[in-house]
């Protein structure tokens, strides 16, 4: 496989805020064993400012603090550290026991049928090789792993399937691969495996790891074929009264709500998204309100706010969206704080502006950390209250206070009720880690198009309607994905990555959206529209700075 791409190693910008280093244009052994090699000496060089190294088939994505990291700096260390790689890599061998056809790979005929083989012979194929891991992603300890026998080959389903058995093993074309947990996929199920490839409770939680050989054995009976294996408990379950007394009580969860944070960097090797706040701006303004250290949860609602109940005197806050907040039937405006009595009630009404509000507590949301983190992940049901939405009855303890540090209202919130977007937003841009792989009008086509986003739209992404973009006719090799990306599928109409994205994927990325705008971004709604404007370096850099001195 080839993406037409020129040789490397080339260290290119990838918005404001991380570096590609890009290798040969080809899914090769050597060439991933020099990516993987690469990134744990990015690991072991421990740079300040960097906040994740992610090897892929045949790249490495170093993700920065562009406030806190010279990017020219950073592209020298890279260059030594690339040169000075071995280029190789010891990984360890991995037995991973199957049972293959029946309910456990309803697929197995069919790609039987594909390659002319019997069922038996697919087996057989499939069971021969010893695998590679050249990278993680999709889901929190997928591994990508190849090559399967050409004769088995066979290509993703046309329809996915809306549900895959956590175990299921598949093929797509010349890679195979484990479902971690239960979710989507269009692989080609041909058998399944009880083995547990991702624990949150396990360290380190993914099984498997890029550079390491798996083995396929034959598993016939060891359990139930059609049977569901064990899940992680991606939320580390606990009660309201394994933690004493809850501070607050929520209602009614409305449309959407879950506990958000900065997110959870360092792990996106493994497939685990950052995930974290839509709106960081707001969510940060909201903890400043109550005297919270930036990083400490909030509850981010979405469209339509949730009813939360006070159990003990506190301090509640609110920034983002205007949702209509009131208190005991009090307005609550965006970007103020209010002091509460035991019993005191929070509800929201009706949407004024914005997408997502942000309410924070005196002390932060006590929810036990997943990986250095207590943001939920939706998709992979990780982090959060069980790694899922709050819902009505759930009881939320909050840790210890700074009481008399909170501010009222901030200089913060009132920059950022001013900067609410209301109908739309022109996003500024750099270009993209795939721009070449598109026609040399296509940027100019983005700038001058307006989008509007689609129902389609969640955290993981927004799919905008508007003018379609036109790619050259390149193959394109999975590479890394970045939050606020303009991801461009063969249709040509484009998806804008948030905050829940997969870390890898397999469409092109022909801009980025700056640091400073994706709290922007993370405030629109189906029905908003989206325009683009490229902009230089500098400007992102001078727009996150000014950003970051409104919040402090």
């Amino acid at each position: 496989m080839s993406d037409a791409r020129p040789a490397s190693p080339h260290i290119r910008e990838v918005g404001d805020a991380a570096l590609l280093v890009e290798l040969e244009a080809v899914i090769d052994e050597a060439v991933n064993a020099r990516a993987i090699a690469i990134a744990d000496a990015v690991r072991a060089a421990a740079i300040e400012g960097v906040r994740d190294v992610v090897p892929t088939f045949r790249s490495v994505a170093v993700y920065f603090d562009p406030l806190n990291t010279e990017v020219e700096v950073l592209k020298g260390a890279l260059a030594t550290l690339c040169a000075a790689s071995p280029g190789t890599v010891s990984g360890s061998l991995v037995e991973v026991p199957v049972s293959y056809g029946g309910d456990a790979g309803v697929d197995l005929a069919a790609v039987a049928a594909w390659s002319g083989l019997t069922a038996d012979e697919v087996i057989e194929r499939h069971l021969a090789p010893t695998y590679r891991v050249f990278m993680l992603g999709f889901l929190p300890g997928f591994a990508y792993m190849g090559v399967v026998d050409p004769a088995i080959a066979a290509p993703r389903r046309v329809t996915p399937r809306m549900r895959v058995p956590a175990g299921s093993v598949g093929i797509a074309g010349r890679q195979t691969g484990i479902y971690p947990r239960e979710s989507p996929g269009g692989w080609q199920l041909i058998g399944r495996s009880s083995m547990q490839m991702f624990d949150v409770r396990r360290h380190p939680a993914s099984l498997l790891a890029p550079g390491d050989r798996v083995k396929f054995v034959r598993e016939e009976s060891k359990r139930d074929a059609a049977g569901p294996i064990a899940e992680a408990d991606g939320g580390v379950r606990r009660n309201v009264e394994d933690v004493g007394t809850a501070t607050i009580t929520v209602v009614d969860a409305g449309l959407l709500t879950t506990i958000q944070d900065l997110g959870r960097w360092g792990q996106q090797s493994t497939g685990v998204s950052v995930s974290g706040a839509m709106d960081p701006v707001a969510h940060r303004t909201a903890n400043a309100l109550v005297g919270n250290a930036p990083a400490d949860a909030t509850i981010e609602a979405t469209l339509s706010g949730p009813t939360l109940r006070c159990e003990v005197p506190t301090t509640i806050a609110i920034a983002g969206a205007d949702l209509g907040a009131e208190i005991d039937g009090a307005q609550l405006p965006p970007g103020r704080s209010r002091e509460v009595a035991a019993g005191a009630v929070l509800r929201f009404g009706q949407r004024r502006a914005g997408a997502r509000v942000y309410i924070a507590c005196e002390g932060g949301f006590d929810v036990a950390p997943v990986l250095g983190s207590r943001a939920t992940h939706l998709p992979s049901a990780l982090g959060g209250l069980q790694g899922r939405p709050l819902r009505a009855g759930d009881h939320l303890k909050t840790g210890p206070g700074r009481r008399g540090q909170h501010r009222g209202r901030t200089g913060a919130g009132q920059g950022q009720d001013r900067g609410r977007p209301r109908g739309g937003a022109r996003l500024r841009i750099l270009p993209g880690p795939q721009n070449d792989f598109f026609t040399p009008d296509a940027l100019d086509l983005l700038q001058r198009g307006r989008y509007v986003i689609t129902p389609h739209a969640n955290r993981m992404g927004y799919r905008l309607s508007g003018p379609a973009l036109p790619s050259a006719s390149h193959e394109m090799i999975s590479d890394a994905t970045f939050a606020g990306a303009v991801q461009v599928p063969p249709s040509g109409e484009p998806i804008l990555l948030m905050a829940d994205r997969q870390t890898v994927g397999g469409y092109p990325q022909i801009a980025i959206v700056i640091s400073a705008d994706l709290p922007h971004a993370g405030q629109l709604a189906p029905g908003d529209w989206v325009e683009f404007e490229i902009c230089t370096r500098r400007d992102a850099l001078a727009a996150l700075v000014a950003q970051e001195g409104m919040l402090a």
